[in-house]
């Protein structure tokens, strides 16, 4: 696991309600990022935070799944770095603000539905770990902040290269075991099998690839708050994130 300077875990008292407001004023103008392992929720969360703060939700991965998608819809090789930036600049990927969550565009259409495919996910590891395609990424990510100023945005290098100014910054992390387990009852819900070792040992390689790349590596910000779910619910995370993001705003006067 990646280690951090500030690793403080804010939970939430037991049993008791905090008096904060409905949402961050409208004149505040803030960017929160949400980092961590895969398994620990983190779009989730992200998206439920920024409904309950009245900010804007950015979903990096799914621009990410997108490129995947037009590289394997154009046939274009994946070692061939400038075809798939080229085309993937031309797709223009942005947002359709006014669904929600926000719907993903490649040429003015949404591709939500592509994106999730197994072939998508398949490849969408090596896709994102091409530099020059990152680069971009990160170009978009960025005026899309100035478009949308007050935003909740996830990803694992959000925090450390994308807005290493973000007003506040977290990194959802919990245990391998807790995450496969996570894993396991999802695929289950689902109808399908699981085997919780083999989750394991495929959660331990991936974090350590993820954490091992060149571009984009994965890596908790020396200024970010660690939040530990091992031992926390989902609604609980979310009131953890919005009160630190709460006592954040008002930090800043």
């Amino acid at each position: 696991m990646p280690s951090a300077t500030h690793t403080a875990t804010h939970r939430p008292a037991s049993g008791q309600e905090r008096p904060v407001p409905a949402s961050i004023p409208p004149s505040v103008r803030l960017v929160v990022t949400i980092a961590g392992p895969a398994g620990t929720g983190k779009s989730s969360v992200a998206r439920a935070l920024a409904h309950t703060l009245g900010l804007d939700f950015l979903d990096t991965g799914a621009m990410y799944r997108a490129a995947a998608a037009i590289a394997i819809d154009r046939n274009i090789d994946l070692r061939d770095h400038d075809s798939i930036v080229g085309v993937v600049a031309e797709a223009d990927l942005h947002f359709d603000w006014t669904a929600d969550p926000p719907t993903i565009l490649a040429w003015l259409k949404p591709i939500d539905a592509r994106i999730r495919d197994e072939d998508v996910t398949g490849i969408v590891s090596d896709v994102a770990a091409i530099a020059p395609l990152r680069t971009h990424m990160v170009r978009k990510q960025r005026i899309i902040a100035e478009q949308h100023p007050r935003l909740v945005t996830e990803g694992r290098d959000q925090g450390s290269i994308a807005f290493p100014d973000a007003a506040k910054k977290f990194y959802l992390d919990a245990s391998p075991e807790i995450r496969a387990r996570r894993r396991a009852e999802q695929l289950r819900a689902a109808g399908r099998d699981a085997d919780e070792t083999a989750l394991i040992e495929s959660i331990k390689r991936r974090d350590s690839l993820d954490g091992g790349r060149t571009e984009g590596p994965l890596v908790c910000p020396n200024d970010a708050e660690r939040i530990d779910t091992s031992d926390l619910s989902f609604d609980e995370v979310v009131a953890a994130l919005r009160a630190s993001v709460i006592d954040r705003v008002a930090a800043l006067g």
